[in-house]
């Protein structure tokens, strides 16, 4: 019989060779030493979530997604690819990491990468509450549907695994500011600034520590951007000559402070876990003050419409003004940066707090 006249050694290569063939087959390996992508987060992440909730602030339409793939618009806020997908690529995994409610896409595709993040969604459940999108804690319950359908598609034990050796990558808080306690009077009259940044820093923990106990360990905690020179702020700080407003630059500077605080907290804190803080800000004011050296053209407004307040629904394919070349802004709507912009944010992160995943 064979496993009577075959050496030990023969036999345990011949296992091993089945169990890589068993891995190739579905999807288990990839990229090194991260094989999957799993994304929480707002607008600056979301692959295309909100095209299957009912919520006004939607990009699934053109000229979204114009210099995707395929000219798609698949609900994401670009006019092609944000920083998840080039951070999947650049991992080896695949070139754009799926929303976890598009439909069209199955386990097998999510087995790699994922995303659960919701555009306007921020830590405060009051702020996904404002254009009813996603909250946060929605997108840890999706994460645990996730995790069941994974654990049958792979088996619970290669599954697990996969989960503990993903990155899981956070970017989230901005609309907390810009979307709520600016506009609306409900937090800014319960908190004052300070007190609502703790608020905030608070959540973010309680997060991290759910993730990590469903079995998440390499976890990058995305800072804020330089939120007071996005095209929109600029527009509505006119009395002050349009320029970026330092008010909102320094809450985000300042609040990326505590989230570094909270990385260094429960790096000390928890077992295993190998938490980075990945900077926005930085890179992001020194591309719109040398824009030059990056290519760009345009740092104030976005390429879309007139660039000064439209996004969403108000980015319209035709709108006269908008621009025929995205790669010379560094803001495609008044929001959210160009694909080149996210490759550049992406690239930073990749040589900068992702260099240790690599």
């Amino acid at each position: 019989m064979f496993y009577t006249t075959t050496r030990m050694g023969d036999y345990e290569t011949m296992i091993c060779l089945i169990l890589v063939q068993v891995l190739l087959l579905t999807g288990g390996i990839a990229g090194g030493k991260v094989p999957a992508i799993i994304v929480f987060g707002d607008s600056s992440v979301d692959a295309g979530n909100n095209n299957q909730i009912s919520t006004p602030l939607k990009s699934n339409f053109e000229p979204y997604g114009r210099d995707f793939f395929g000219g798609n618009a698949t609900g994401r806020f670009s006019n092609g690819r944000i920083a998840p997908d080039f951070i999947s690529e650049a991992f080896g995994i695949k070139p754009y990491i799926p929303a976890y409610l598009d439909p069209t896409y199955s386990i097998k595709d999510f087995a790699t990468g994922v995303c659960f993040a919701s555009a306007g969604t921020g830590y405060d459940n009051a702020t996904a509450d404002v254009l009813n999108v996603l909250p946060l804690w929605m997108e840890i319950e999706y994460f645990k549907d996730y995790q069941m359908k994974l654990r049958r598609y792979l088996g619970t034990s290669m599954a697990n695994m996969r989960m503990n050796e993903a990155l899981y990558l956070i970017s989230i808080g901005t609309n907390d500011f810009l979307e709520n306690y600016y506009i609306f009077s409900g937090r800014s009259s319960e908190f004052t600034i300070e007190k609502y940044k703790d608020y905030l820093i608070g959540i973010a923990e309680s997060f991290v520590r759910e993730i990590y106990y469903l079995g998440a360990r390499k976890i990058s905690l995305g800072g804020l951007p330089a939120m007071g020179c996005l095209p929109l702020e600029r527009t509505i700080n006119f009395l002050s000559g349009s320029d970026c407003n330092e008010e909102y630059n320094n809450v985000a500077m300042d609040f990326n402070g505590k989230l570094i605080v909270l990385r260094d907290k429960l790096g000390a804190e928890l077992p295993g876990i190998m938490m980075v803080y990945s900077d926005v800000y930085n890179i992001m004011l020194e591309v719109i003050q040398n824009p030059s050296l990056h290519g760009f053209e345009n740092v104030e407004e976005g390429c879309c419409a007139t660039g000064m307040f439209e996004m969403g629904y108000l980015c319209t394919k035709w709108s006269p003004f908008t621009c025929t070349d995205a790669n010379k802004f560094v803001f495609w709507d008044s929001f959210h940066p160009t694909e080149k912009m996210n490759s550049i944010m992406a690239d930073h992160a990749l040589n900068t707090s992702l260099s240790v995943f690599m």
